[in-house]
């Protein structure tokens, strides 16, 4: 567009007369009228700056011919004008016309099949941008780039003033390249989703906002951050139009934020102090990891995610048989075992992922345990692996006494502590539970996460020996959080307690027992007998964790 009016240089006795406002009226009238025009762009500028545009994820170019869909969010009567350039070189200007509208996005798709005719089947790469670059008042956002004989998705973004050329990422295949200020488009998330149950975004820096409305149940995102980290989020593992309410804003407006941060300074040498106290060696270094769910100026941590266990990758340092992933608590100033296995990276680095319900602090050690009362003991590897992975504690540093029954909060503690849960819980269902009890805190993690009852007359009598029978219905369900389906059929019941001749001593666990044994977690006494109403042992009990995290593929 020229405005020559308004442009041309004006003379030095026209710029006296404009000084001493001596121009004619219809000059004046000219000039309002560019004004007016202005204003006018200034207006519908915002508009057309921030319009969603994007690529559909099936966006292909081969043999000179494209094929896929450009989308907005307005809907556009004369299509959508879209520029080609090859090797950085311009080559023609095109329209996409309109293809149809998605209902669920709201988005206005339009076909990109004309571009074929501007480009030929001898370039390697071209590049699409919805935004002619000439014009200084359109940012371009993102640039495309297709290789011969292959498909490379792509997503769309905000485009015009405040986001610069970088623009908020590019897609290829399942994987968005997030940019550095960590925006991911609602519009490309949303996308991809239709053709794939995984998202993986891969970042330039340590944090991403991912747009609560492009999140679709039963789908996961896996992060992939800068520093080496991984997380991988289930976006089952929360309700975001529960988040939106506690904040009061609309789903639209909110972002889930994840964090990965490399501890340094103070925050670090806490954490190495804590390994030194064990006596233990640091494999890897400290990384805090967060989620949070934020919106016009208003945020909410996420620390829990139910039994939904979140998975994160810590790179090693080095590596060791005796490595066990902890969680640091700045509280406490304690380590803590968190459910990790040890593997390599596709790259061949040695890698430790960690399992947990919410967020914290985490690293990998290194850390041996044995005691004197273990040596000849049928439980020694059992003990000696969980103690070395600070799962079960000694009755003294020498002392493990495994032949001596356990309690009912000792075995609380326990699987809570085998499970990774958070023990910061408060308040008890139970009369005979005190807040000052040592054991407080896991009875509540422990029954907040459906691992016990108490008894009909409202206590958990803690201080009791666990029997055989509460001790495979607590495991069972500890399996069960944990995310392993153990099920069995009424038939498949019936057979395998018909074994025992003592099965009519069962009281009230027959399909606990039936499926602890079904999954290989616990045993008869013998051949012949469960004797469900003995007390169990530490032994007993370290042995029924050791087989519950493996099952559950908590340890190696």
């Amino acid at each position: 567009m020229e405005y020559n009016q308004a442009s041309k240089k004006l003379s030095a006795k026209e710029r006296t007369k404009e000084e001493k406002g001596l121009f004619k009226p219809a000059v004046i009238k000219k000039t309002s009228g560019v004004l007016a025009l202005f204003l006018l762009i200034s207006i519908l500028t915002p508009i057309l700056a921030f319009a969603a545009t994007g690529f559909s994820s099936d966006l292909k170019f081969a043999d000179g011919k494209v094929t896929g869909q450009v989308y907005q969010d307005v809907y556009s009567p004369d299509g959508v004008t879209v520029y080609v350039y090859h090797d950085g070189q311009y080559v023609g200007t095109t329209t996409a016309t309109y293809k149809n509208k998605d209902s669920v996005t709201g988005n206005t798709y339009y076909d990109l099949s004309s571009v074929s005719s501007v480009v030929n089947n001898t370039y390697k790469s071209i590049e699409l941008r919805v935004f002619d670059p000439t014009d200084p008042a359109a940012v371009n956002g993102y640039v495309y780039k297709e290789l011969q004989n292959s498909t490379y998705n792509n997503g769309g973004g905000y485009y015009g003033g405040g986001y610069g050329g970088g623009g908020i990422g590019s897609v290829n295949g399942s994987t968005i390249n997030v940019s550095s200020n960590g925006d991911v488009d609602a519009n490309t998330l949303a996308d991809l989703f239709k053709t794939y149950d995984t998202v993986t975004l891969k970042l330039s820096g340590d944090v991403v906002s991912i747009p609560a409305s492009a999140l679709v149940d039963g789908k996961t995102i896996i992060i992939v951050f800068n520093n080496g980290t991984t997380y991988t989020l289930p976006t089952s593992a929360f309700n975001v139009d529960d988040l939106a309410k506690q904040l009061g804003v609309d789903v639209k407006d909110l972002k889930i934020k994840v964090e990965s941060s490399k501890l340094s300074g103070d925050a670090a040498q806490a954490v190495q102090d804590a390994i030194e106290a064990l006596g233990a060696t640091a494999l890897a270094d400290s990384y805090d990891f967060k989620v949070t769910a934020v919106a016009n100026g208003k945020s909410q941590d996420i620390d829990s995610f139910g039994n939904y266990y979140v998975s994160r990758t810590l790179p090693l340092n080095s590596e060791s048989e005796q490595a066990t992933g902890v969680v640091y608590d700045p509280e406490t100033k304690q380590l803590s075992f968190v459910p990790s296995l040890f593997s390599k990276d596709s790259d061949g680095n040695a890698i430790v992922t960690i399992k947990r319900n919410s967020n914290s602090i985490y690293t990998a050690i290194k850390y041996s345990k044995t005691f004197d009362d273990i040596a000849s003991h049928w439980a020694k590897v059992n003990i000696e692996l969980l103690a070395s992975k600070l799962v079960v504690d000694g009755v003294t540093d020498s002392e493990f006494q495994p032949d001596r029954n356990i309690t009912r909060a000792e075995f609380a503690a326990l699987v809570v502590r085998a499970l990774g849960l958070n023990t910061n819980v408060s308040g008890s269902s139970f009369s005979d539970v005190q807040s000052n009890d040592w054991f407080a805190g896991v009875v509540a993690a422990a029954a907040k996460a459906g691992l016990v009852d108490g008894y009909e007359d409202g206590t958990f009598k803690p201080n009791n020996t666990i029997n055989r029978e509460e001790l495979a219905a607590m495991v069972v369900r500890a399996l069960k959080f944990a995310g392993v389906e153990t099920s069995v059929s009424a038939d498949k019941q019936a057979e395998l307690l018909a074994k025992f001749a003592d099965s009519s001593d069962i009281v009230w666990a027959q399909t606990e027992i039936a499926e602890a044994i079904n999954a290989g977690l616990i045993e008869g006494m013998t051949d012949t007998t469960y004797v469900p109403r003995d007390s169990a042992t530490r032994a007993q009990s370290a042995t029924m964790l050791k087989r519950l995290l493996t099952t559950a593929k908590f340890i190696d």
